[in-house]
């Protein structure tokens, strides 16, 4: 209720333009509060302050906003003109102008935006834990015996598949798991459809496949599930869903992923018309190397039939013959020479006998040992002579050294009790014994006095 107001003199109940602000103020902030409006950005401002103000609009309307520096700060993205936003706000007015405004307390993205930020979540949470990795992408087989087709049978995706199979390789089998590709019960039916590929063990490769949407439309290829049914099947999967730009988080776990169904059923099904001529050329080659193993055999018969004409028992007998006849041959030619080797070395033998006769040994040792016993009697001279004067020139020496021939000079030597020689006067001490030794004799004295 607006307060009362006091009337004038024609009954007029008057406010100022500040009390209708306030009031009105009053009136939006106690009956729209905290509430969530979705619109898009523009006229966006952020000053140094650190706060936002910006209009949110739509095809017919806008309303000014405000959010705050502490409000500013629980945004997790950029906010940018034209961006379709949610925010979560308290409808005032600004009393100062009068405008009519929202006071923004949370900001999400809406639409895509919010799609997206869950999809990068999802997939760096899955590549971490392995279900991107190159090392475990499985092989398609080269010429697949059955191609299973997970998709929507209404769909132009199958169409195309379908038309691409037949185009290529028409003989090879189609095996269709209807699913529904958009809401919420698409994500479920691709996996139990993965799961009956496996079970039902027909199709050695598999197409999941949808045509182009938004993301949204393709979200049930984001999903979690979908994306670890994919990676437990243990028969090959292919994905070609959207458009060539689209990509979801089901490309990235699939063994090969193609940008369109049309790329996707052309990766895994041979051209036809290539396999044929391969096959043609096989043939060709095989029956060129038949014909190339024919004429080695035929080289090789004649070969073995030139050899068994000259293996021929005449032949052998005459080649035997002839060897036979060059034997003979031989065998006198080496005894003859036999013959006369024997015959040359018995003559160089005695002629050795003869040069080597005992007498003639006899003399030459009898003259060799008269000259060896000479040798040895001058030899004995020489050394006698000279171990005499050798010994001459060590008694001459022992005899200057000799301690005799110094005491013979007038000298003595003079030892204590024990017979040690005395050469310090401080080796000996007064009233000890003394022994001196002279060239004839010896004295037995007493020390009386030592002069240092």
């Amino acid at each position: 209720m607006l307060p009362d107001k006091k009337s004038n003199s024609a009954n007029r109940s008057l406010y100022s333009v500040s009390e209708l602000n306030r009031s009105a103020a009053t009136v939006l902030e106690q009956n729209f509060s905290w509430i969530w409006v979705e619109g898009e950005i523009s006229n966006l401002a952020q000053p140094a302050s650190g706060h936002s103000y910006f209009s949110l609009k739509d095809s017919q309307a806008q309303i000014r906003c405000a959010m705050f520096k502490s409000r500013n700060n629980g945004v997790n993205f950029r906010p940018e003109n034209g961006q379709q936003v949610q925010i979560r706000g308290k409808v005032s007015l600004y009393q100062p102008r009068g405008d009519y405004q929202l006071i923004v307390d949370r900001m999400e993205e809406a639409g895509d935006g919010a799609l997206q930020r869950k999809f990068e979540a999802l997939k760096a949470k899955l590549a971490a834990e392995g279900l991107f990795d190159e090392d475990i992408k499985q092989d398609i087989p080269e010429l697949p015996e059955c191609i299973g087709v997970i998709t929507s049978n209404t769909g132009a995706a199958i169409h195309d598949v379908l038309s691409v199979i037949k185009r290529r390789f028409p003989s090879i089998p189609v095996k269709l798991y209807s699913v529904p590709v958009q809401g919420e019960a698409a994500a479920p039916a691709i996996c139990r459809a993965l799961e009956l590929v496996e079970e039902q063990a027909e199709c050695d490769v598999v197409l999941l496949v949808r045509g182009g949407g938004s993301l949204e439309d393709l979200w049930a290829f984001n999903e979690e599930s979908v994306a670890w049914a994919i990676y437990e099947c243990p028969i090959p999967v292919v994905s070609g869903i959207g458009h060539e730009v689209d990509v979801t988080i089901a490309d990235f776990v699939a063994d090969i992923r193609a940008a369109t169904p049309t790329a996707a059923a052309e990766t895994v099904t041979p051209d036809q018309n290539a396999w044929l001529q391969s096959i043609e050329w096989y043939g060709l080659r095989l029956q060129q190397l038949m014909e190339e193993r024919i004429q080695r055999r035929n080289e090789t018969l004649s070969w073995l039939c030139k050899r068994l004409s000259q293996q021929h028992p005449v032949a052998v007998v005459q080649r035997l013959s002839q060897r036979l006849d060059d034997v003979e041959q031989r065998l006198n030619y080496a005894w003859r020479y036999r013959l006369q080797q024997q015959q040359n070395r018995h003559q160089q033998l005695q002629s050795r006998l003869l040069t080597a006769s005992p007498k003639q040994h006899v003399s030459r040792y009898q003259h060799r040992l008269q000259i060896l016993g000479q040798n040895l009697q001058h030899h004995i001279e020489q050394t006698l002579q000279r171990q005499k004067s050798r010994l001459q020139n060590n008694a001459r020496t022992l005899n200057a050294i000799s301690p005799l021939k110094t005491l013979e000079r007038g000298y003595s030597i003079s030892q204590n009790a024990a017979g040690k020689a005395i050469i310090h006067s401080n080796e000996i001490s007064v009233g000890e014994e003394l022994q001196t030794l002279l060239y004839k004799g010896k004295i037995i004295s007493q020390v009386k006095k030592i002069i240092p």
